[in-house]
This record gives structure tokens, sequence and C-alpha cells, in this order.
């Protein structure tokens, strides 16, 4: 290695990681143009800089150590909150949308494989990847990444791809409430409601308290990364086990095995369980979430690693095609599918937004339309997406590669 820092230099390699991630997520709760670009991708490109310009080294061991075990960690920290039965009882009408939302993202990713399969690099994983985060979050395509041994070299430009489309696609989402086709086809009442406080005066009520920071002790972080560890211990173990106890050689028992096999499907069921039925005492416990978002941040950084600056501009274009069917098909669906049912037509941008964006961006969509009423609904929604973007992204992934 021709680098300025060693790959044996594991201190500096560590510190460098974590500087950029720690700066990326300074900037983007800072300044209102890193917040547009988040800070995922700024960690990228932070890394990815540093390595083009031969400081740090394209392969090292810390490197694997965050594949290793930064990347299992961070999904029982983001799922912490994941209770089943306070997602149904509290959002069981904005659930149905979101799941009709998510089956436009998994024949979005169908419909974008036979279309550009022959261009795609790693087309399972690629998917595999889309899907999870077009359902639930980073976290998903960071667990998928993983499950199907994606390198840097793909994940980066994919990431870059699906940040540039998910940035279109809000746009497209703030002008959809104003716009009179829609007006006329939807029910709207939020819209109403927010136009008429505005024609009296009024002001929207934007919770601004609502992401305010909660205390958290040393005891919330020393129970958190106690459970988190013991979760990803025993689904690690047990994922190897089933995987070895679970024959091959057919679609359904590949199926079979790539999904009980999988350690990121039992660290996400186990997790949804704990938090469901022991959710009297995971919801004493503060700091996971936040723990979590850190340590995909450090996640963001690595794979931005192994990215030259050629391979994102040559081959983040068929990403960002790919992307944009997916997002497409799940708009059209979630649109289709929502006006048969008579859903509102806020319960559908949500819906929609839940799936390509995640739960806190939402939240934060609502906060911003001042739809209040749905702003607890977005984001129990959204960590339901954390759940079965990584069922959904192994049953694409799986089933693709039985099609290559």
């Amino acid at each position: 290695m021709d680098s300025f820092i060693s790959p044996d230099n594991t201190w500096a390699l560590w510190a460098i990681l974590i500087t950029i991630a720690a700066l990326a997520i300074y900037l983007e709760q800072r300044y209102k143009w890193a917040s547009k670009v988040t800070g995922c991708v700024l960690a990228l490109i932070g890394a990815m800089l540093l390595s083009n310009l031969k400081i740090i080294p394209l392969e090292a061991p810390v490197y694997d150590a965050v594949w290793s075990y930064v990347v299992p960690l961070a999904i029982p920290f983001l799922l912490w909150n994941a209770n089943i039965k306070k997602i149904w009882k509290g959002s069981g009408r904005m659930l149905g949308i979101f799941m009709l939302s998510s089956a436009g993202t998994i024949a979005g990713a169908f419909l974008g494989f036979f279309i550009l399969r022959d261009l795609l690099p790693r087309a399972d994983g690629v998917l595999a990847m889309l899907t999870g985060t077009y359902t639930g979050g980073s976290v998903n395509l960071v667990a998928m990444a993983d499950a199907f041994k994606v390198g840097g070299e793909i994940v980066s430009p994919l990431i870059v791809a699906d940040n540039l489309l998910m940035a279109l696609y809000f746009f497209v989402l703030v002008a959809i409430p104003s716009v009179g086709f829609f007006l006329k086809r939807f029910r709207h009442p939020l819209v109403e409601q927010v136009n008429a406080q505005i024609a009296e005066g009024g002001e929207r009520n934007q919770a601004k308290n609502f992401w305010a920071p909660k205390p958290i002790s040393l005891k919330d972080i020393a129970i958190a990364c106690a459970v988190c560890f013991l979760i990803v211990w025993v689904s690690t173990a047990a994922a190897s086990w089933l995987a070895s106890i679970i024959p091959t050689g057919n679609f359904l028992l590949d199926l079979a095995n790539g999904i009980f096999g999988s350690k990121y499907i039992i660290i996400t069921t186990l997790t949804m369980l704990l938090a469901t039925y022991g959710h009297r005492f995971m919801s004493k416990i503060n700091g996971a979430q936040e723990l979590g978002t850190f340590f995909i941040h450090i996640f963001f950084t690595v794979i931005g690693v192994p990215a030259s600056i050629y391979m994102v501009v040559t081959k983040a274009p068929v990403f960002l095609l790919l992307a944009l069917i997916i997002v497409l098909v799940n708009m059209i669906i979630s649109l289709l599918l929502g006006k048969l049912l008579k859903f509102d037509l806020e319960e559908i941008i949500i819906a929609s937004n839940a799936n390509i964006g995640g739960p806190t961006t939402a939240a934060a969509f609502a906060i911003a339309k001042g739809w209040e009423i749905l702003i607890i609904p977005a984001l129990l929604v959204g960590v339901f997406g954390y759940v079965v973007g990584n069922y959904y992204g192994i049953f694409v992934g799986t089933t693709i590669a039985s099609l290559l």
C-alpha cells in the first residue's frame, strides 16, 4: 500500500473513521446544505477523498472490523423500540397503506431487474440493498450489503445514486399536496385544516421540541450495549447452525437457507420480539437510537474508502436509473391502491416517505407540513420498515440470485 497511513496503523485509522463520522453528523445538524446532502453521504465523500488522495489505504483490518462488528450491532440499537403491538395499535391504518406501499418497492425491484439486468453488477446484492433501504432505511441497506457480500466499489456509487434520487423524490412529495390533480382525486383533510389555520392568521405547530435531546445515563449506555452484544452473539451462533443444517439445491431450499441462515434476519427477529414483549424494560433505556445512528455513519465512512471517483461517475448512472424505477413504481402503487382503498392523500404521502426515506424523514415531513396527528404514526411505521426491510431484502436478493 502506498498510502500515507499504513494499513496496520490501527489507532490512526480508527481515529480517522470516527472523526469523519462525527464531523459528518455535526455538519448535517449545523448547516442546511449539509442536511440536504445527509451526514451519511458526507461521511462517504470524506473517506473517498482521503483514499483517492492516498492518505488512507484502500484495505485494512480496521475496515473489516467495522463490517464484522459495527454493522451487526447497529441493527439492534436502531430496532430498540420496534414494538410490533404498539405499531399496530397506534398506527394500524397507517401500517396498512405502508405495507401496500412496500409492495410497490418489491414490484419496482423486480421490474428494475428485468429492465437493467444486463447492466447491473451484482444484481442480487444491489437489489437486496435497494429493497431493504426503500422499505426501511440505511440500516437495512447496510445489512443487505454485508449479507450478500457486496464490495464498497459497488456500495459507494449506489448510495450516492440513492441519496440523489431521494432528494429529488422529496421535492416531488412536497409538491404533491399543492397540485390540483391530486387534490381533486384524493381526500386531504389535513391539507384543508392547515390551510384554514393559515387563512385565519394562525401559526402551524412545528413541534419544535419533538426532536429535543433526551437524558441518557451511564446505566442506559451500559444496558443497551450489553443487550445488543448478546443479541448479535446469539443470532450469529444460531444463523451459523441453521445454515449448516438447512440443505440447498432448489429455489425453496436456497430461499429457506438464505432467510433462516442469515444472522441479520435473526438479529431483526430477536430484537423485535424483545422490543414487543419486553417493552416495559426497553422503553426505560435511552440512547440506543443515537448509538445505532452513529455506528451507521461509521459504516458509511468505511464504504467510501474503496470508491474511486471514476467508479462513482461511471457506475452511479445505472444505479440512479434503477432507484428511479423502484421509487416510481412505489409511488404509483401507493397512490393507486391508496385511492382504491380510500386512504387520505396525507396518509399515502407519509407512508411512501416512510418506505423510501425511513422514519426520521417521514416524521420530519409531517412536522414541516403541520400534520401533527401523523408524526407518531410516521415514526412507528418507519421503525416497522426497519423490521421488515431485511426480510424483503433477503427475499428479493435470493430470488434474483436464482434467476441469474
